[in-house]
């Protein structure tokens, strides 16, 4: 299953290094890719979006699904 979820706060290759690493370590996440410029995250895998947002926002970035 492949979800979007927005993430804003994201201005370097690190952050979207940082996102992507707090993303993969969510249960369920397979992969993980996150765009500075679009401000998105894209994610493969069976997780729970509640999960996804709380695992970026603990990352210090605002996430919604």
């Amino acid at each position: 299953m492949s979800q979007t979820i927005s993430v804003e706060g994201m201005t370097c290759e690190h952050c979207e290094q940082t996102v992507e690493e707090a993303l993969e370590d969510v249960a369920g996440v397979t992969a993980a890719n996150a765009d500075r410029e679009a401000e998105v995250a894209k994610i493969e895998g069976t997780a729970e979006s509640g999960a996804l947002v709380d695992a970026v926002e603990d990352a210090g970035y605002d996430a919604s699904a």
